[in-house]
C-alpha cells in the first residue's frame, strides 16, 4: 500500500485525498489550520463552473465545451495552456457526477447570483457544507487528518521529494516522509509581505476573502529549489468587496454584485470604468484591480431603488438616503461632484428594454467613460450606496504541472513523486482574468487527477 501525503485542507486537497484513498492509497492530511478553521478558500464558495451537454438535476439548458472555452479565452485574453484547459473543461462534468456519487449535494442557482444558473453548480448549504461533508467521506476512507501541522519546507533532492519538514501544534519540527506527495496549500495571499513586494504599497490597504493560512510557504519551498513557476506573480483573483469587511475570511457573504445596476465613483466623484461591459461573472474579478488603481484604492457604488433587489446583496446593511446629495454626505463624498456625474450620467442614458439574461441597449452614449448595457437613470429614490475595497481571492503565480498533475522542474524533468492541484496550479490556466467557479472546477479536476497518479507512483 503507497503511503500519500497530501498538503492542505481544501476542495482541491480533500478531492486527491479521496481519490488517493478510493485507489488504496494510506493517506494523510496535513492542514496548518486548526479544525474549526479548515477548509481553506473553498469554505467561502459556493459554485464551480461545470460543463455539460444537456440538463442535469439543477443545471439548466447546456453550456456546450466550445462556450466554455471561448469564455476562459476571453478573460485570459488567449493566454492559457490549451491542453490543460481543456482536460480541465472536459472533466468537469465528471466531477460533478463524481461528487453527486459521493453524497455531494448541488441546489438550483440562487436568486440574484446572476446569469450562473446554466454554467455553474451551485453546492447546498454552500462550501462549509462542502468541504465538512469531503472530510466525513475522507474520514469514512481511512484517511488520517492532521489539523495545526504546517509545512514548512518540502526537502527535495534533484526531482524526488525527500521529506516534509512540518511545524507540529506544539511548535516542534517534525520530519514526514511518503511514497508521493501532493501540494494543494494555495498561494501566497495571506502574506502581507509578500504581497506587497509582488502587489506594491497599496496592498496594505487589501483585504483577504479567504483563509489567512494560505502563506506561501510551501510554495516559496518549492520556487527557491528549481520547481519550474507558471503564473504571473502580481497577477490574482481579486474582486470588490463591501469595504466594511473583515481582513481575513470575510468570504463571499461580504462581494458586492450590484455594480452592473448602477455607477462606480472614486473618492473624487467620478465614474472611472464600464459597469456594464459583460455579464457579470465574466468581469467581477477585475474590480478588485479596477478600485485598487483609484486614489487610497476605494470606490464606491450607488444604486436607487429599482436595482435594489436584483443582486445578492452583502451581509452589511448598504448606507440609504433619499436625496443623491444626503447620500454622498454619508459617504464622505464630494456632493457637488457626485450630483454633477450622476446628472450627467442621467442625461446620457439611451433608453432601451432592460433585459438582466442578455447583452441589453440599454446604455450611455457622449461621456468619457461609457456603460455600455443595463444602464438605467438613477433617478428613484430612495437611494443606496456602497463603499467598495480590493479584496484579494487567490495568487496566480504556482508551479508547472502536466496532464497527470505532475509537477516540473526548471530543467525540464517531472518530479517523480510530487503533484499538486488547486491554486497552486491555476496559473497554469489563468494568466489572468477569472471565469465564476472555475477555481473550483481547477481544484478538483486536477485533485482527482493527481491523487490517482500518487496512488501509483
Amino acid at each position: 500500500m503507497k503511503k500519500v501525503i497530501v498538503i492542505g485542507g481544501g476542495n482541491a486537497a480533500l478531492c486527491a485525498a479521496i481519490t488517493a484513498a478510493q485507489n488504496g492509497a494510506k493517506v494523510t492530511i496535513l492542514e496548518s489550520a486548526p479544525k474549526e478553521l479548515r477548509g481553506g478558500n473553498s469554505q467561502h464558495t459556493r459554485n464551480m463552473r461545470t460543463y455539460h451537454p444537456e440538463p442535469t438535476k439543477t443545471l439548466v439548458e447546456n453550456y456546450p465545451f466550445e462556450e466554455y472555452y471561448e469564455d476562459l479565452l476571453k478573460v485570459t485574453k488567449g493566454e492559457t495552456n490549451q491542453e490543460l484547459a481543456t482536460l480541465a473543461i472536459k472533466n468537469s462534468v465528471d466531477l460533478y457526477h463524481w461528487m453527486e456519487s459521493l453524497g455531494i449535494n448541488f441546489q438550483p442557482s440562487l436568486k440574484g447570483t446572476l446569469s450562473l444558473s446554466r454554467t455553474n453548480a451551485f453546492f447546498l448549504g454552500g462550501g462549509k457544507t462542502l468541504v465538512n461533508r469531503e472530510y466525513q467521506i475522507a474520514n469514512d476512507l481511512g484517511v488520517e487528518v492532521l489539523y495545526e501541522h504546517e509545512v514548512l519546507n518540502v526537502k527535495l533532492n534533484n526531482n524526488i521529494v525527500e521529506y516534509l519538514e512540518v511545524k507540529l501544534p506544539n511548535s516542534q519540527i517534525k520530519k514526514f516522509k511518503a511514497d508521493a506527495y501532493i501540494a494543494a496549500s494555495g498561494g501566497f495571499e495571506s502574506n502581507r509581505d509578500w504581497l506587497r513586494q509582488a502587489w506594491g504599497e497599496q496592498s496594505k490597504n487589501y483585504l483577504i476573502r479567504g483563509t489567512k493560512f494560505n502563506q506561501g510557504k510551501v510554495l516559496k519551498s518549492l520556487l527557491t529549489q528549481g520547481v519550474k513557476k507558471v503564473g504571473k506573480e502580481e497577477q490574482g483573483h481579486a474582486v470588490a468587496v463591501d469595504g466594511r469587511a473583515p481582513l481575513y475570511d470575510g468570504g463571499i457573504v461580504t462581494r458586492l454584485d450590484c455594480v452592473p445596476f448602477g455607477i462606480v465613483l472614486n473618492e473624487k466623484g467620478n465614474r472611472f470604468y464600464d459597469e456594464g461591459e459583460d455579464f457579470w461573472p465574466k468581469r467581477y474579478a477585475i474590480w478588485g484591480r479596477l478600485v485598487a488603481s483609484q486614489p487610497n484604492q476605494v470606490g464606491h457604488v450607488i444604486i436607487d431603488s429599482k436595482s435594489f433587489d436584483l443582486f445578492m446583496p452583502s451581509v452589511f446593511e448598504p448606507t440609504k438616503a433619499d436625496t443623491l446629495e444626503e447620500l454622498a454626505k454619508k459617504l464622505n463624498l464630494p456632493v457637488e461632484q457626485v450630483t454633477k456625474t450622476i446628472n450627467e450620467f442621467n442625461a446620457a442614458v439611451v433608453d432601451g428594454e432592460f433585459d438582466l439574461t442578455k447583452l441589453d441597449n440599454c446604455k450611455t452614449e457622449g461621456l468619457e467613460v461609457n456603460k455600455t448595457h443595463w444602464a438605467r437613470r438613477i433617478d428613484t429614490p430612495p437611494y443606496y450606496g456602497y463603499t467598495l475595497r480590493p479584496g484579494v481571492t487567490f495568487t496566480y503565480l504556482g508551479v508547472k504541472i502536466d496532464k497527470d498533475a505532475r509537477v516540473y522542474m526548471e530543467d525540464g524533468k517531472p518530479m517523480t513523486n510530487l503533484f499538486a492541484t488547486g491554486e497552486m496550479v491555476a496559473g497554469n490556466i489563468l494568466s489572468q482574468g477569472y471565469l465564476a467557479g472555475i477555481g473550483m472546477t481547477i481544484g478538483g479536476v486536477f485533485g482527482r487527477i493527481a491523487g490517482k497518479g500518487a496512488a501509483n507512483v
